[in-house]
């Protein structure tokens, strides 16, 4: 998924920052089982689950695997591309840089809210969507991913960044 283009009307950015979640993650929301906030992560893959976080933020997630087989990736950060007078309008902040720089801020650039959940991102005719990279990210960087608790598998490496674009992503190291 990095370097793939998000797109929303006349709003573009390439992704350089994502996190991975499996069903078997204690971190993944599918780690317990299917219920209905989870449903959409069972399907196919290329389809849009987006959760409200801890009650201030949407997050926008790609289900990644198989239908059957519960797994998405985060999009933590994207480098704006297009429209950009958009982005700020619905971010409220004036510094390309800011705009989305971790996965609320990203949501709310792209009025990314609950009404998302299960878009099809890789149809022409969604509203919301994604084009897959031209070439692929060749400078790859891996980490442990945010914000995750202890114990949770808080220390694998499925967080990646684009190494060529680490001043955009969420968290600067």
């Amino acid at each position: 998924m990095l370097g793939s283009i998000l797109i929303r009307g006349e709003m573009q950015a390439r992704i350089v920052e994502v996190e991975a979640y499996r069903s078997d993650d204690p971190a993944c929301h599918a780690f317990n089982g299917r219920t209905p906030r989870t449903e959409i992560m069972y399907g196919p893959p290329g389809f849009a689950y987006v959760y409200f976080n801890y009650g201030v933020h949407w997050m926008l997630n790609v289900v990644c695997h198989d239908a059957g087989d519960p797994a998405a990736v985060l999009v933590r950060a994207a480098v704006p591309m297009e429209g950009l007078d958009q982005m700020r309008a619905n971010r409220g902040v004036p510094r390309d840089r800011d705009l989305l720089s971790g996965p609320g801020k990203l949501a709310k650039a792209f009025a990314i809210t609950g009404a998302d959940n299960g878009i099809d991102l890789l149809s022409g005719q969604s509203n919301l969507r994604l084009i897959p990279p031209e070439v692929a990210t060749s400078n790859i960087v891996a980490g442990s991913r945010i914000g995750i608790a202890e114990g949770k598998w808080h220390d694998v490496p499925w967080r990646f960044i684009d190494g060529d674009a680490i001043a955009w992503t969420s968290v600067r190291r």
